[in-house]
């Protein structure tokens, strides 16, 4: 009698914290795309790129995200202490997949509209076990999505510091890390700045 394999659990983090310093105190989860707020198309980009559970992180003007966008479904974890950087929300995320029977998370950042769920679906796609680590990659560059298998979420949470989250655990780890090439389905840029902002639709 063969054995059934389980099929994996990959969890779609979406780190939405940001209070949009450089965009004169806008959080980033409230900037609007295609008619709805940026955290609310984050997170149909996770769920169309095969993400069955999705994970959100709030931090700046958490209440009213939470009012006005649809986030129903999500699991969402408000970090106090969103103004020390991405690296608090990573491991805040983090902390709260842990128990919860996930075997990697995918992390995705909520200003990066340009990353779609092709992209997510491809990372994906890569996880092989519990201690996969894998990253997309632009041109051959690094960047995100990024997909932690839930093997490393302690070492990578606990390097998790200031703006950083995982960049240090990656660049010592690079030789771990399967990159999956997106260009052709994916832009990188970020909505940081004023300038900025000409990529939301």
């Amino acid at each position: 009698m063969t054995r059934k394999t389980r099929t994996p659990v990959v969890t779609g983090l979406l780190l939405a914290a940001g209070g949009g310093r450089r965009l004169g105190g806008r959080p980033k989860a409230l900037l609007e795309h295609r008619g709805r707020p940026l955290v609310e198309h984050a997170v149909h980009v996770l769920r169309e790129g095969g993400c069955d559970r999705v994970h959100v992180v709030l931090g700046a003007a958490a209440e009213e995200v939470r009012a006005r966008a649809r986030l129903a479904g999500c699991t969402v974890t408000v970090n106090p202490g969103w103004t020390e950087g991405m690296g608090s929300s990573l491991r805040a995320g983090l902390g709260a997949l842990t128990g919860t029977g996930a075997d990697a998370a995918l992390v995705l950042l909520v200003d990066q509209p340009g990353i779609g769920a092709d992209a997510v679906a491809r990372v994906r796609s890569a996880y092989r076990s519990r201690t996969s680590l894998v990253a997309a990659s632009y041109h051959g560059e690094r960047g995100h999505p990024v997909l932690f298998g839930a093997g490393r979420w302690a070492d990578i949470a606990a390097g998790a510091l200031g703006d950083q989250g995982a960049r240090a655990y990656l660049r010592a780890h690079r030789d771990a890390i399967t990159l999956v090439e997106c260009s052709d389905v994916a832009q990188a840029y970020d909505i940081d700045t004023v300038e900025d902002l000409k990529h939301l639709e």
